[in-house]
């Protein structure tokens, strides 16, 4: 079976993009570092890591095992942030009517050919249109229409004259109005023409986008009250820990409050998931097991990721699933994991909080937008700027660095601390320092992923 699964990856074509940089080739070493991965289960716990995975490997493997989820119906109200799952086709026109643009006149425009402020042209005037009421009769030569803005055209009239380009005129002891223009103005201005912002048959919104408010304007004007979109992922929090008190509590003696939950549900949301949370595990395997067996898309396992006595986590997915992953060659996060429990995708996010936010948007954050339908990639804006100091690293290792941008140059804010969760909200964003390099020097322009889009 190793030969088998050897002989695929060897031909797998792939393309990564790190800080900017681009690799395409045959990556032999990362495909073969996966196949014994996955065909070796080891249990580290109190051992330590003999290996670890590169990013690029344990990129490739959720690549592998992540594709949209089906599609399901939402209201037309809840649809705003979510995915289209199919492209949207209009049955109708919108306009569906010819309709006045501006309050004023209808008329024919040949009727007003040549009018001016000195040489105005008076047209009789022959009734009102308003906006769903619209006139049951045709403009004639020499007539015109008042009309309001979005109101229909009445038949045989093809321009309209704005009210500050013509006068309403009363004539004392006459039943009959008239209506003095002078402006010359030609066929069609100030009309709106059917299908002049959607005609029917046209592609109005392409399966995947992700709707915004404005998409759902358009979506009711071509008479949709419900739209397919891709399910949002049911992500479920497995957070461990018996020293742990429940967020936004007051931390007391040996007991540390939790952080990860507040920290992991917004990005979570911001992915496209549904978070899952039913409070602390005890750091005991049967509470444990009981919550990764529970239905879920993804599970995060928050805490016990690692080698320790109680880190139960490790040994329960390799017992009840697989875990082909676990230790990647990164910094913070190298206790990470990446694996299954029957049809779900497992994630071992480390307990210190800068670690779990990095595993998590690494490796879960990227398969829940691609369950979700959005695109894999970061959803952070990007620059790049020179850096002030020197950025080391460590050869064989990635490494995710928090930096400030100040006066418009790169500064390191920390790189170890994987518990200092103070250091992400002192930072502007992070570098990521690639396996290949031993860092950069001060004055190397490099790319910064920021946290504030």
């Amino acid at each position: 079976m190793l030969t088998h699964l050897n002989s695929l990856l060897v031909s797998t074509k792939l393309v990564f993009s790190v800080g900017g940089a681009r690799e395409g080739a045959t990556l032999l070493s990362f495909d073969r570092q996966v196949a014994e991965i996955v065909m070796t289960k080891q249990d580290v716990s109190m051992v330590g890591f003999g290996r670890r995975t590169s990013v690029h490997a344990a990129w490739q493997w959720v690549q592998t095992h992540c594709e949209t989820l089906s599609s399901e119906i939402s209201s037309l109200e809840m649809a705003a942030g979510r995915v289209l799952a199919e492209d949207i086709m209009s049955d109708c026109n919108v306009p569906g009517f010819a309709r006045a643009m501006m309050d004023g006149f209808a008329a024919l425009a040949t009727d007003i050919g040549g009018a001016t402020d000195f040489s105005p042209v008076q047209l009789k005037l022959v009734g009102e249109a308003w906006p769903g009421q619209p006139i049951n009769r045709a403009v004639q030569q020499g007539e015109a229409v008042q009309v309001m803005t979005g109101a229909p055209m009445p038949a045989g009239a093809d321009v309209v004259v704005p009210v500050e380009m013509a006068e309403r005129l009363e004539q004392p002891g006459k039943p009959d109005e008239t209506v003095r223009v002078s402006a010359s103005l030609p066929a069609g201005k100030h009309v709106g023409n059917i299908g002049e912002d959607i005609a029917v048959g046209q592609k109005v919104l392409p399966r995947g986008r992700r709707l915004r408010p404005q998409d759902l304007g358009v979506l009711s004007s071509i008479g949709f009250p419900q739209v397919p979109v891709v399910k949002r992922p049911k992500v479920r929090l497995c957070l461990t820990g018996n020293e742990l008190l429940p967020a936004g509590s007051h931390p007391e003696k040996y007991r540390i409050t939790d952080a990860n939950s507040p920290l992991l549900r917004p990005l979570i949301q911001r992915d496209g998931g549904d978070c899952l949370f039913d409070g602390i595990t005890p750091d005991d395997p049967d509470a444990i097991l009981e919550v990764l067996q529970q239905p879920a898309d993804v599970i995060l396992v928050s805490g016990g990721s690692s080698v320790g006595a109680e880190d139960y986590a490790p040994q329960l997915i390799q017992k009840w699933g697989e875990l082909p992953i676990h230790g990647i060659s990164m910094r913070p996060s190298s206790p990470a994991g990446l694996g299954k429990i029957g049809q779900a995708l497992v994630f071992l996010l480390p307990g210190n909080p800068v670690s779990c936010f990095c595993a998590y948007d690494f490796f879960a954050g990227r398969a829940i937008r691609t369950l979700a339908g959005r695109p894999k990639e970061w959803p952070y804006a990007r620059t790049r700027a020179c850096l002030r100091f020197d950025l080391s690293s460590k050869l064989g290792r990635l490494d995710y660095a928090r930096v400030k941008l100040v006066n418009g140059e790169v500064e390191p804010v920390a790189i170890g601390g994987a518990s200092v969760l103070s250091s992400t909200t002192r930072a502007d964003g992070f570098v990521l320092v690639d396996e290949n390099t031993e860092g950069h020097a001060a004055g190397t322009e490099v790319e910064v992923y920021l946290y504030e889009s």
